[in-house]
């Protein structure tokens, strides 16, 4: 079938609307009509390059195994809701009509680190930016003549998604899309960063640098695990607003200002928890956050950093003598088949806020605006609508 998607060529390059064609479902695959897709700030590190990995770098990759990867071009999108229109041969999760949210990580459910409860790191991760699926290593999605490659096996900025069943989780038609759709990615990873991620207790004092999809999560998840105060560190007034409707105590405009604030709330003993999730995790952010960490506290890195970027600054003498702990995790480590479900749970009875984290709504044609839109901080989140 053919239909209507947005397509990145290169780093420095904006979107297109393409004429994109999707092969049939196969086996273990579904085809979804998507209602609504969300713009992270993921999708836009391939057409800033911060994703793309160094000659070097991407050596290293390939020398412990990864496979060679061909990043464009690039169907975007990896947060998104919709129907199921139809499945393929032994598909038995979902069929045609059921509403589903997509896992930005297909948990296959047999590998090592999924049988752990590590669904985050399953060994499908490692084809997410294949252009071939996961199902049986064939391509099925094309733009004049190519196989496109698709975001995190996703690809929901486009008007339909043929997906690995592993890609997909059912939901409640109750749930609204939009709702569906942030918890595909952002409110889930956020969410897991500020609660099991960083280990926040009852009591604690947490700190979150950076606010806008993922962070502000973060605020939510934090308070909800019973943190005492929650610091959220944003140059964005806009976003410092937002904070603390979503929980924040106390805000800060930048991780140098905070320092001292956070020496007078915990008189001296510093927070207890920190979590790093600015757009881009630069490596002089390391460095202050570990001042804002107490002794024995976590600075817990959810952020996504440039590839290229091997060294940081860091007092080893503070780290050893202060028994401080740098964790750095993906998917906040929530199951996606099990948190899903939870945090819809949670929204649906008035216990997790999701409709107000959307600050815009666009039509796929408008893609470039919402990107401007989020890389001007005007968003907390853009969406797509399809309907």
């Amino acid at each position: 079938m053919k239909c209507q998607a947005a397509v990145l060529r290169g780093v420095g390059e904006d979107w297109e609307i393409s004429e994109i064609t999707l092969d049939p479902p196969c086996e273990g695959e579904v085809l979804v009509k998507m209602a609504v897709a969300g713009i992270c700030h993921s999708d836009d590190h391939f057409a800033t390059g911060d994703m793309i990995p160094t000659p070097d770098f991407a050596a290293l990759m390939e020398a412990s195994g990864a496979p060679p990867l061909e990043y464009f071009p690039l169907l975007g999108g990896h947060e998104g809701a919709g129907v199921v229109e139809e499945v393929g041969p032994g598909v038995r999760s979902v069929q045609p009509g059921d509403h589903v949210a997509m896992s930005f990580i297909p948990a296959c459910g047999a590998c090592r680190w999924c049988v752990s409860g590590m669904t985050y790191l399953c060994d499908q991760g490692a084809l997410l930016f294949a252009k071939e699926m996961t199902t049986d290593g064939t391509a099925r999605r094309h733009v004049n003549g190519e196989n496109l490659t698709a975001m995190t096996q996703l690809g929901t900025f486009s008007e339909y998604a043929v997906l690995a069943e592993e890609s997909v989780i059912k939901v409640d038609k109750s749930i609204p899309f939009e709702a569906a759709s942030l918890v595909s990615c952002g409110v889930s990873t956020g969410w897991g960063s500020g609660t099991i991620g960083v280990g926040t207790e009852p009591g604690d004092v947490v700190v979150i640098i950076g606010t806008g999809g993922v962070g502000i999560n973060a605020v939510q998840g934090a308070r909800a695990a019973g943190a005492n105060a929650v610091i959220a560190v944003d140059p964005v007034d806009f976003k410092r607003d937002t904070a603390k409707f979503f929980g924040a105590t106390d805000t800060s405009p930048s991780i140098e200002e905070a320092i001292p604030l956070v020496h007078e709330l915990t008189a001296g003993v510093m927070a207890d928890r920190v979590v790093l999730t600015p757009s881009v995790l630069h490596a002089e952010l390391l460095a202050p956050a570990l001042m804002l960490t107490r002794k024995g506290g976590t600075c817990l890195m959810t952020a996504v950093p440039k590839f290229e970027l091997s060294m940081v600054p860091l007092s080893l003498v503070d780290m050893v003598q202060n028994c401080k702990h740098v964790k750095g995790l993906l998917y906040g480590g929530m199951n996606p088949r099990t948190s899903v479900p939870m945090l819809l749970t949670m929204y649906r009875n008035g216990h997790l806020k999701l409709d107000e984290l959307v600050t815009r709504r666009y039509r796929l044609d408008q893609i470039n605006d919402a990107i401007a839109d989020m890389r001007g901080g005007r968003n907390i989140r853009g969406v797509i609508e399809f309907q």
